[in-house]
């Protein structure tokens, strides 16, 4: 499923949104230019691995400074253009009316504690895994949570594919089409479980980002604003 659109509009501009999807096109125009082989090395210079991880509580020398910056980082890279596109645009739709109901500077720290939370996440389930992780999905899911959380009767305009190249488009409430996107994530952190390397996606990420977001929507939410809000006096036409 693709969500097209939702029908809640921006009460301001969403500044800290938008200068995400700036700095994550601009990274991403960088690795571009490097080529595939010096694009893997910069991913092992910078990424985070989990192995390094357990390597350091293990007590091995791990520089401090990538551990440190890695999970700040990470969340800027990304494998390729559809990874970004995909990412990119779940940020657009759902981060907008995330960052009106935090604030700018707390939407901000909300990202960033989202994101890394699911480096945890991660890592913990993944701990001897050698492969780099790139991708903002993990702060993404957070977003995400925070909007099942804060706008779950909001409707969501949905590509729904039905065989092949056949698709429909339908609205959800965003309950609905959340729920049944965690789902999958869920059904697919399982799944990797019996088979760790299946299709190179960090599930388990986007899971512990999901679950942050729960937890933090109603406490990073901008002071005076409501837990929960009623989605139709926002409404209009698609």
């Amino acid at each position: 499923m693709l969500p097209l659109k939702d029908d809640i509009p921006s009460q301001r501009i969403p500044f800290v949104t938008y200068t995400i999807i700036a700095i994550n096109v601009v990274v991403f125009l960088f690795e571009v230019t490097m080529g595939q082989e010096r694009l893997k090395t910069f991913f092992q210079l910078v990424a985070v691995i989990p192995v390094e991880y357990t390597a350091f509580l293990k007590g091995e020398h791990v520089p401090i400074l990538k551990l440190m910056f890695a999970p700040f980082i990470t969340m800027f890279l990304h494998g390729g253009f559809m990874h970004l596109i995909g990412n990119m645009w779940f940020l657009y739709l759902f981060g907008d009316n995330v960052e009106d109901a935090m604030g700018h500077l707390r939407f901000l720290l909300f990202y960033l504690l989202s994101g890394i939370a699911a480096t945890i996440a991660h890592v913990s389930v993944q701990p001897l895994s050698p492969i780099p992780v790139v991708g903002a999905s993990g702060a993404i899911s957070g977003v995400v949570g925070a909007y099942f959380v804060m706008f779950p009767t909001a409707r969501v305009l949905t590509l729904v594919p039905i065989f092949f190249f056949i698709a429909d488009v339908v609205v959800l409430p965003a309950i609905v089409f959340i729920g049944l996107w965690f789902l999958f994530q869920f059904w697919s952190g399982m799944l990797s479980l019996a088979v760790p390397h299946l299709g190179g996606v960090a599930w388990w990420a986007h899971i512990g980002g999901f679950i942050t977001g729960l937890i933090l929507a109603p406490i990073m939410r901008e002071r005076g604003k409501p837990i929960r809000y009623r989605v139709r006096t926002y409404r209009y036409h698609w």
